[in-house]
């Protein structure tokens, strides 16, 4: 599957922003979905995740309560709704997604990126005053 994201841009602090990840060549549906967040100097890490036929979602304690994660099937995409943004969750965002023989619970799949064979291009997200 290709995986194309959008919706990144400029927001001060404690505005919302949604990016958008559509899925092209595959059923997105029925596989583990994630967001990754890479900040300038750091490593790429996990933000949420889902294992898949949803049986959990990973969110990373820094963004609970702050962000959610959502696929539509019927688009074959799924969402990133950030809100009350802090200057801390800058960074280039990408979606990811894996279709494992093996089933990974959320948790995992946040920890190791490796599973992960389709990622979308990044879109950038910057938060400031």
């Amino acid at each position: 599957v290709q995986l194309q994201a959008f919706g990144g841009g400029l927001v001060r602090p404690g505005e919302s922003l949604r990016l958008s990840c559509a899925a092209f060549g595959g059923t997105l549906g029925r596989w583990s979905v994630g967001w990754f967040r890479q900040a300038p100097g750091k490593e790429r890490d996990g933000v949420v995740c889902i294992s898949r036929e949803d049986i959990s979602t990973y969110y990373q304690d820094s963004v609970k309560g702050q962000f959610t994660i959502s696929r539509d099937t019927t688009k074959n995409s799924m969402y990133l709704q950030m809100d009350n943004l802090k200057p801390e969750d800058a960074g280039v965002y990408y979606c990811a997604a894996a279709l494992p023989r093996t089933y990974y619970s959320s948790t995992y799949l946040c920890l190791h990126h490796e599973i992960f064979t389709s990622w979308g291009q990044g879109t950038l997200v910057t938060v400031s005053s």
